[in-house]
């Protein structure tokens, strides 16, 4: 059964959809109540109304991640209402379908600082705090199968998710003597809105709206498995929660041979900007 999460407390970043959405109704499911995040207030106050509505207590601090000011707004909505916290997952990021040669470095420094940096940052905070009063939790990030090996065109976001999941694997070992916990999280394609974000950020010539229906079945999964498998790892800790294992393996296989990307992702040609 693992640890009992009853009247624990989570933060979560990006929680108005998808998978942090998803987490924060399966962790209120668990027993948790929740500090939750996003720019939406429409969207964060549906979220805190099913989280109440299952008997659990949710706190809302709209923001943006970027804005050195709200990690710190954060915790302290969860230390005014519930006391401290017990579980933080960075969770906000966004992806955009580019080449990196079209890529100008304003766009690259944009994503680095919401994928990377704001969620360095909040665990950064939360970690200080949790040695300082608690000597106890648990810091989550958001990373992604890509943390692991590059995609085409999608070169920036794997970078971003790559250095998620070396900052964590550094802070595990810094933190395991005060018992504090930190786990990288690895889902694969997730059906949320990371694809609308995606079609509206990129160049309309990526069409970049299709990846969903272009992707296969098999490597598209629910934000509500890995919420599931985020609340699981919660119960019973692990360095690294992977939501497939056969992506898994493949991550493994191209890392011990790194040719075997060029096998499986052909190369593709320069957007029309790069051949002018």
């Amino acid at each position: 059964m693992g640890k009992d999460l009853t009247d624990k407390t989570v933060v979560i970043t990006g929680a108005s959809s998808g998978i942090g959405r998803a987490t924060a109704v399966a962790c209120a499911q668990a027993g948790m109540n929740a500090v939750i995040n996003a720019r939406r207030a429409d969207k964060l106050k549906a979220v805190a109304e099913q989280i109440e509505s299952m008997g659990r207590k949710a706190e809302i601090v709209c923001g943006d991640v970027t804005d050195p000011e709200t990690s710190a707004r954060l915790l302290d909505a969860a230390t005014q209402r519930f006391g401290g916290f017990d579980v933080v997952f960075a969770n906000a990021g966004y992806g955009v379908r580019s080449s990196v040669c079209d890529m100008e470095d304003s766009e690259l420094r944009e994503m680095f600082e919401v994928n990377f940096f704001a969620a360095n940052g909040l665990l950064r905070e939360a970690a200080r705090r949790l040695i300082r009063e608690r000597r106890r939790g648990h810091l989550l990030m958001c990373s992604s199968s890509v943390a692991r090996f590059a995609l085409p065109r999608f070169g920036a976001y794997c970078a971003t998710k790559s250095a998620q999941a070396h900052i964590c694997q550094a802070l595990r070992a810094e933190l395991r003597p005060y018992h504090i916990r930190v786990s990288s999280v690895h889902p694969i394609g997730t059906t949320t809105e990371f694809y609308d974000v995606v079609g509206r950020r990129s160049n309309p010539d990526e069409n970049a709206g299709l990846l969903l229906q272009q992707t296969p079945q098999r490597f598209i999964q629910s934000p509500e498995l890995v919420a599931k498998a985020v609340v699981a790892c919660l119960r019973k800790p692990r360095p690294e929660v992977w939501t497939s294992h056969t992506v898994r393996w493949f991550a493994a296989a191209v890392t011990a041979f790194p040719s075997l990307a060029g096998i499986v992702f052909k190369d593709t040609p320069l957007a029309p900007a790069d051949r002018a």
